[in-house]
């Protein structure tokens, strides 16, 4: 069962009979919002991009994004670059993987965030989320859905990060305005 997270909620990645989740999927959906034309409603393609920053005592350490699909040590992989988005209701555009049994132990917490590397804003985006899957299973465990569009570029998603008895899932949904994750880092970092 998915659990619909809300700006700031958590979710322990804990499996129901007590396990841990050992490999996590974050998608990233989303679809054009039709604008009003001079022929009608239309939609533009829009590029939104998925990136994973991975931090060590709130230091940037390594980046997973679509020109640095896997990172250093091989636990976070992106699936690859969609340039036109169009999922938004399910399906996954952009997916980024964590196998959490291999992410090194520095390693305390991973920011996922979406930006629109050609600038067009969120206010051009509708049925925009990020979801949490048990990559073992399929199960979907999280989805933060994105509520209404902004002259922002970029929005912090969510994060997976370390508690005392393993790994849990923050809801962020900071917008910010940015076109690469480098642009992002200032807005991260109250975050973490």
């Amino acid at each position: 069962m998915s659990v619909n997270l809300s700006k700031g909620q958590g979710i322990s990645l804990q499996k129901s009979d007590g396990g841990a989740l050992t490999a996590v999927r974050m998608g990233l959906g989303w679809r054009s919002a039709p604008r009003r034309g001079l022929f009608g409603r239309r939609t533009s393609e829009i590029d939104l991009d998925a990136s994973a920053v991975l931090f060590a005592d709130k230091k940037p350490i390594d980046v997973v994004f679509f020109q640095h699909l896997v990172s250093d040590d091989g636990a976070v992989r992106h699936t690859g670059d969609n340039l036109v988005g169009g999922a938004g209701q399910g399906g996954d555009d952009e997916a980024i993987l964590v196998d959490l049994a291999r992410v090194p132990v520095h390693i305390d917490q991973i920011v996922f965030t979406v930006n629109s590397f050609t600038g067009q804003t969120f206010a051009e985006v509708q049925d925009a989320f990020c979801r949490l899957v048990d990559e073992s299973t399929g199960q979907e465990l999280a989805r933060y859905t994105l509520t209404g569009g902004g002259d922002y570029t970029a929005q912090v998603m969510s994060k997976v990060h370390r508690t005392g008895s393993g790994w849990q899932m923050t809801a962020i949904g900071e917008p910010c305005v940015g076109r690469t994750f480098q642009d992002l880092v200032p807005a991260i970092v109250p975050h973490l």
